[in-house]
């Protein structure tokens, strides 16, 4: 995982030395996304990407192998914070011979790319395995298709993708003192990566405008599952006043209940504040699995009921104002 910083705060110091600014990818002004594009390429004309390189970012006591891939597009597949990169795994399917459907993945980097040149954009990958019960062993032939295939690519690897997709996700910069509330668990990391790289790291108009808060609640299995803490430890390091982060380790630690800590748990300590940044016009994001929506909705019902609030009518309230950002898989 250090590893994987240094390579890249080398390249940022090299960069900083250079006094480059990262603003030659700002629309005018920097702000306006009504230029924002997306399915550039599309399945059956798809763009192709190469391999820069591909790491193990997990200790070896995470749950599962999740790498950090960076694809050198050569600056002509570009995109926003937030948005998707589609991947298309090579081969056909065994069942009818067709190609494989079009993967979704987050793009994990900002638009500049690790290196900030404007030509490569990173994804952050879990191999999906397949534990079978009756064989007591992972059966090889019902693992994920295209993650396997993400984490096995050597450097120079070709790869055959789509997108840029969706806008639900995009970081509302017009008012720099927005505040930035963003809830991911595993992988789901990905665009808030993005976020606080372009808001903390960067050179960008973005960042020299930035007053606001940006508040990162992750949930993983335990400490060596975490993903990016250098850099986020860095960030809140370097802006204590505009960076916050709070990590849920469901195997580490307990929630009020005496139960796992879950991400639903985390947010819910701090759910005074939540609801009051929401109020004052915060913008709140989530991703991750589908399946953490259920919990997190449920104990924000239960706060609003403490609170005298419908439920409902608060979540439509936060969606009619554009605050209320998910995007789940």
């Amino acid at each position: 995982m250090s590893n994987l910083s240094n390579q890249l705060n080398n390249k940022n110091n090299h960069r900083t030395s250079l006094n480059l600014k990262q603003d030659f990818l700002e629309a005018s002004p920097y702000y306006d996304q009504s230029a924002v594009v997306t399915n550039t390429y599309k399945n059956k004309a798809p763009f192709t990407g190469k391999v820069v390189s591909t790491k193990r970012i997990v200790g070896p006591k995470a749950t599962g192998e999740t790498c950090h891939i960076i694809i050198d597009h050569n600056g002509d597949f570009p995109y926003w914070e937030g948005q998707s990169w589609g991947v298309i795994p090579p081969g056909t399917r065994e069942k009818d011979g067709k190609p494989h459907a079009v993967r979704l993945y987050s793009i994990a980097s900002s638009r500049y790319g690790d290196d900030m040149t404007g030509k490569t954009g990173s994804l952050c990958v879990r191999r999906a395995t397949y534990w079978c019960p009756e064989l007591q062993a992972e059966d090889p032939a019902k693992k994920g298709i295209c993650s396997n295939f993400l984490c096995d690519t050597e450097p120079g690897a070709e790869v055959q993708m789509t997108g840029p997709a969706g806008k639900v996700m995009l970081m509302p910069e017009e008012d720099p003192k927005t505040d930035y509330i963003m809830v991911a668990t595993g992988t789901g990391i990905a665009p808030f990566r993005g976020f606080v790289r372009r808001l903390f790291f960067e050179d960008t108009p973005a960042a020299s405008a930035y007053k606001g808060e940006a508040w990162l609640f992750l949930g993983v299995a335990n400490s060596d599952a975490l993903l990016y803490d250098d850099e986020f430890q860095d960030a809140k390091a370097r802006f204590p006043d505009n960076f916050r982060i709070d990590y849920a380790l469901s195997r580490e630690q307990e929630n009020k209940k005496g139960g796992k800590m879950y991400i639903q748990d985390k947010v819910e300590e701090y759910a005074d504040e939540v609801f009051t940044k929401l109020d004052n016009g915060a913008h709140i994001y989530f991703c991750g699995l589908k399946g953490m929506m259920p919990g997190i909705q449920d104990m924000l019902a239960e706060v609003c009921k403490s609170k005298g609030l419908e439920y409902d009518e608060w979540i439509k309230g936060l969606k009619a104002k554009k605050q209320w950002h998910v995007e789940v898989y």
